[in-house]
């Protein structure tokens, strides 16, 4: 007796635990920052809210027929030729269907207005341009109206739509700030977007949540929403730097892999620089990027040096 009492203490302990240690968390989810995060946050609480529907009654009366149908309750009904009652079929059936026509409403609707494709500004409302390239292991920002980029760091005002184009230099990505709202992925070649905006100021983590490597895990950054008057004095800042990128001087450099790269700026861009990026994968051939190496090399280029050594070598010992 005093063990299972024991045991039935030890119990409620360990879950009284378990909310102390879950007190400290946070979701930033269930806390968005901006519009399309709130509206995803809806649509989780929806969803959840609509499911319950069928959870806690099959929960509840698991339980109730567990506790019903014991084996000291002798006044529960034995009915062993029971096989059949329409009603039953009728609730067990029809709740589940009319739920998941609904979810698949939801979905369809919720997927058009939550497109990361959409453009979310308004008639005359300006948006702001930023290109993000995926690197190992370092996000690169590229502003291409204010002539500036930066590493592993990036601004823009609050209550301003903003278009990220998002590609990668290197393997999949995907590109994610959490209090913002939607994640798209980052490939080689691939010209991808998303609109976000932030509703109120504040310094937000972004990062890739898509494997790519050994140096994955410090492949984030910090987003800050800023006033008008603290985006502009950003760029100043930005534009103070004495460092210059292009896709000859400077961007092969920074291709590099590199674990958890500080912040960096450059106050001039090539204005070409991310269609560079891009075309390079739209040439037919393919590219491999030496992680030893500065640059990319083209696998057709490897072949021909390889068969003009083999035949310096055949020369060579004839």
């Amino acid at each position: 007796m005093r063990k299972n009492l024991y045991a039935k203490a030890a119990g409620i302990l360990l879950l009284l635990s378990l909310f102390l240690l879950l007190g400290g968390c946070s979701s930033a989810l269930m806390d968005p920052k901006g519009q399309i995060g709130a509206e995803q946050r809806t649509l989780i609480l929806t969803a959840f809210g609509i499911m319950q529907i069928v959870v806690l009654p099959v929960i509840g009366m698991t339980l109730f027929f567990a506790w019903r149908y014991r084996r000291g309750n002798h006044n529960a009904a034995y009915t062993p030729e029971w096989a059949h009652n329409t009603w039953v079929e009728v609730v067990v059936w029809l709740i589940p269907c009319v739920i998941v026509l609904f979810l698949a409403g939801l979905t369809w609707y919720t997927s058009n207005s939550l497109d990361p494709h959409k453009p979310i500004a308004e008639d005359g409302e300006e948006t702001l341009e930023i290109q993000a390239v995926a690197m190992d292991w370092k996000w690169l920002f590229i502003y291409p109206e204010q002539g500036i980029a930066s590493v592993n760091e990036v601004a823009f005002p609050a209550d301003t739509p903003v278009r990220f184009r998002v590609s990668s230099a290197s393997v999949m990505n995907s590109f994610f700030i959490p209090d913002l709202g939607s994640q798209i992925y980052a490939m080689a070649g691939m010209d991808n977007d998303v609109h976000l905006i932030a509703d109120e100021e504040g310094t937000y983590p972004g990062r890739s949540t898509n494997y790519s490597g050994s140096g994955f895990s410090g492949m984030t950054f910090d987003a800050h929403a800023t006033s008008e008057e603290g985006f502009d004095e950003w760029v100043e800042e930005v534009k103070a730097s004495s460092k210059s990128i292009s896709f000859d001087d400077g961007y092969l450099e920074l291709l590099k892999p590199s674990r958890n790269h500080p912040v960096e700026y450059f106050s001039e861009v090539s204005p070409t620089l991310y269609d560079d990026i891009l075309n390079i994968y739209h040439s037919g051939e393919p590219v491999e990027v030496l992680p030893n190496e500065t640059g990319y090399k083209h696998a057709s280029s490897d072949h021909q040096e390889q068969d003009g050594d083999m035949a310096m070598n055949a020369e060579a010992a004839e």
